[in-house]
């Protein structure tokens, strides 16, 4: 019937039949998917109990010590397959390179050689002189096949190893059968056996290197996990004090700020201005924090999407440093363009520190910032005047990262930048950002900056 001929096509298989199944794809796939691929044995690293004791060249001969351990076995197994006078002196030299040949290819192709020692065998058998005791397996054949056994079993995994083993144990009860005798007749049984075991000790070693290997990775992963876990507790710790501390003060001064112009009667309106000034800063200063502790807290955090500051909101910028009690004048020159966002980015916070070095170590000081569009790259320049004696406002030293964090910047987008001290005792920063066109290579950093005015941004001599 229709149906149940669909029902046995499409009826659940056997688990005995998967079984099977599996069993041939995993030897088709070891023993003759690329039988013949190029796989060339690598040299041995220098970390062996024997091999790091070594120096100079004597290290560099012993990382080939595999290959000539390799050389060796097949020479012995040639020195037994020509051991023979009662043949002729080609024929010796025939079974040789049988017994040769398959153990150096284990060298480039591992599971070739182990085609090639099979197929070897009973040509080897058929040059022989008799059937005697060394049926199936010649002498030589015997030492060769055990040997590129042995090899191929190393470089390759404990399955392969075992269809190679099944597939000898199948031969030798062939070749038994063609010829008339018992299935494990001769050297059939000594072959299975010794091969068995050599090929069980192979396994053990890979198995425990596997194990090893893997021990040692989770070793990794837990003192990674240990370290990351350090690192956040460290995070956890710093967030915890900067909000106690910076936190806390910034607070203290926005509350101050905004209530002081109520404790005096009728206060000046630059006093109140100053006040609001304070006040805005301050708020702005708690939110960057609050961001910032954000970062440093979660150790997924995602920061907010918020629009970066850039070169358009320069204006915003001086009005708010002015509002500060600081003297500072704009110049653009060059053709105003939309620059990456990054170039945009750094201009802005060069020229933000730069000026609050102004406040901070020259208060009463005039600035000049100059922004200059030229080909290739954006230049800035700001300079800052001494500050005038007697000064109501006294200097407030730093602690030298604003210059840091500037280089770095500058660094980070391959551009130049100098602070040095002025003539007249004030301070000149000079940076130029490269902006390479669509057309044009990236500048390299040892290339001279070009300028704007004199040179390009500036500020205080130190920072915080």
């Amino acid at each position: 019937m229709p149906q149940d001929s669909a029902y046995e096509a499409y009826k659940p298989r056997s688990p005995e039949f998967r079984l099977a199944e599996d069993a041939l794809r995993g030897m088709r796939q070891d023993l003759f998917h690329d039988a013949f691929a190029y796989r060339p044995l690598p040299r041995s690293t220098a970390a062996g109990p024997l091999t790091r004791r070594l120096k100079g060249r004597l290290r560099e001969y012993a990382a080939w010590s595999p290959h000539a351990l390799i050389v060796a076995v097949g020479l012995l197994a040639m020195f037994v397959a020509t051991n023979d006078e009662a043949r002729g002196a080609g024929s010796n030299l025939i079974l040789g390179l049988l017994a040769l040949v398959p153990v150096l290819l284990t060298m480039v192709r591992p599971v070739g050689a182990f085609w090639l020692s099979m197929a070897a065998t009973p040509v080897a058998t058929a040059l022989a002189t008799g059937f005697d005791d060394e049926w199936p397996w010649r002498t030589g054949s015997f030492v060769c096949h055990l040997s590129v056994l042995t090899i191929v079993a190393i470089r390759t995994r404990p399955r392969t190893a075992a269809w190679m083993w099944v597939l000898t144990v199948v031969y030798g009860i062939g070749a038994a059968t063609v010829v008339g005798g018992h299935a494990f007749g001769s050297n059939s049984a000594q072959m299975a056996f010794l091969s068995a075991l050599v090929l069980l000790g192979v396994t053990v070693r890979h198995v425990r290197h596997d194990a090893e290997q893997e021990v040692t990775a989770q070793q990794t992963v837990t003192a990674h996990e240990r370290s990351r876990r350090t690192l956040l507790e460290e995070r956890t710790t710093i967030a915890r004090e900067l909000h106690d501390v910076v936190a806390h003060h910034m607070s203290v001064v926005a509350i101050q700020a905004e209530a002081a112009p109520y404790r005096v009667e009728n206060p000046p309106p630059e006093l109140e201005r100053a006040f609001v000034t304070i006040r805005e800063n301050a708020v702005a200063a708690l939110t960057e924090l609050r961001r910032v502790l954000g970062v440093v807290r979660a150790e997924d955090y995602e920061a907010p999407d918020a629009p970066q500051p850039t070169l358009a909101d320069m204006d915003a910028l001086l009005a708010n440093v002015r509002d500060a009690g600081l003297r500072v004048d704009k110049a653009v020159t060059g053709a105003v363009r939309e620059l990456p966002q990054g170039v945009e980015l750094s201009a802005y916070r060069i020229v933000q520190e730069a000026l609050s070095n102004t406040l901070r170590h020259a208060p009463g000081a005039s600035a000049q910032v100059d922004i200059g569009y030229v080909l290739g790259g954006l230049g800035l320049r700001i300079v800052n005047g001494p500050a005038p004696e007697p000064s109501l406002v006294k200097p407030s030293p730093g602690a030298g990262h604003g210059i840091t964090g500037m280089r770095e910047r500058v660094s980070m987008l391959n551009g130049e930048m100098t602070a040095v001290p002025t003539a007249d005792g004030g301070y000149e920063v000079t940076v130029f950002l490269p902006v390479p066109s669509a057309t044009e290579p990236a500048p390299s950093a040892s290339k001279s900056a070009p300028t704007v005015g004199n040179s390009a941004p500036a500020t205080g001599e130190g920072d915080a």
